[in-house]
């Protein structure tokens, strides 16, 4: 990457439409995993290759924005988008001053990656490697059905992406996708290459892969906080912060302040609140 300068913009404006009604509560970038929210552990993936501060990272924020605003604070320039999200695409776009002739590393929040051989940043470290500045690079694992649609080269998208300057510039602040705008166009033009990615990847949109995420996250041993308050039985599950569990859990992930009354069990399931269980099971 030697002479090419690089930014890095976090998508976390979606609202996470197959996650409700989880959120309806708070927005997808902000639902934990493994008791991290998803934008923090995107954040530490970024900052694990150097990019920090709002000179150098932005997160853009639309739905439950507040949240978000309040969530980054001075980690990141933020860029909120009024009314409905501009997709992925749109948001680069409103983002374009900012950006201002840099190549930019694109991570979606709900990404999550984890390699048992490196850490975060350095686990997609490759991406970077070499580039020329002018290339799109996309982050992939090999796809079960390599002509499926949307693949790329045989693989599946698990991500985050690498964009030259020269494919951001005229991107408009109205709403688009980086599949149609950016990285088809590159594909067709043979400007697109797959960088594979070798440890283990959920894109966290549906609540079973969500739960998957997590209790990858966890561990076979599960992960309880430390200030959750658990009387009752905890197996292979995940439990947030200042949760009370006087039930039964497995395999399900309570979330930070959640409750679980007196003979209530729980399995397979996510459980926010003391009254909204999410079926989860794959």
């Amino acid at each position: 990457m030697a002479g090419v300068e690089v930014c890095a913009v976090v998508l976390a404006a979606g609202e996470g439409t197959r996650l409700r009604p989880l959120t309806e509560r708070v927005p997808k970038a902000l639902c934990p995993v493994g008791n991290v929210p998803l934008l923090d552990r995107a954040l530490a993936r970024l900052a694990g290759l150097g990019l920090t501060g709002p000179a150098r990272v932005a997160v853009n924020a639309c739905y439950l924005g507040d949240q978000v605003v309040a969530r980054v604070g001075d980690r990141a320039h933020l860029s909120v988008e009024p009314g409905d999200p501009l997709g992925t695409a749109g948001g680069l776009g409103r983002l374009r001053d900012w950006i201002a002739g840099r190549g930019v590393l694109v991570g979606n929040a709900d990404a999550y990656l984890a390699d048992p051989q490196a850490a975060p940043g350095p686990d997609v470290a490759a991406l970077l490697d070499g580039w020329d500045g002018r290339s799109v690079r996309l982050l992939g694992q090999p796809a079960d059905d390599p002509a499926a649609p949307g693949t790329f080269d045989g693989h599946r998208f698990v991500g985050f992406s690498l964009l030259p300057w020269r494919m951001v510039r005229d991107l408009p602040a109205t709403f688009g996708d980086l599949v149609r705008a950016v990285w088809r166009p590159a594909e067709a033009a043979g400007a697109l290459t797959v960088v594979p990615y070798r440890g283990v990847f959920y894109d966290t949109g549906t609540p079973a892969d969500y739960l998957a995420a997590n209790l990858h996250a966890a561990g076979p041993d599960g992960l309880v906080d430390p200030s959750a308050s658990v009387d009752g039985r905890v197996t292979r599950s995940v439990v947030g912060a200042g949760a009370r569990v006087h039930g039964t859990v497995d395999r399900s992930v309570i979330w930070p302040g959640a409750t679980v009354a007196a003979g209530e069990r729980l399995d397979g399931v996510v459980r926010a609140g003391a009254d909204l269980t999410v079926p989860a099971a794959r």
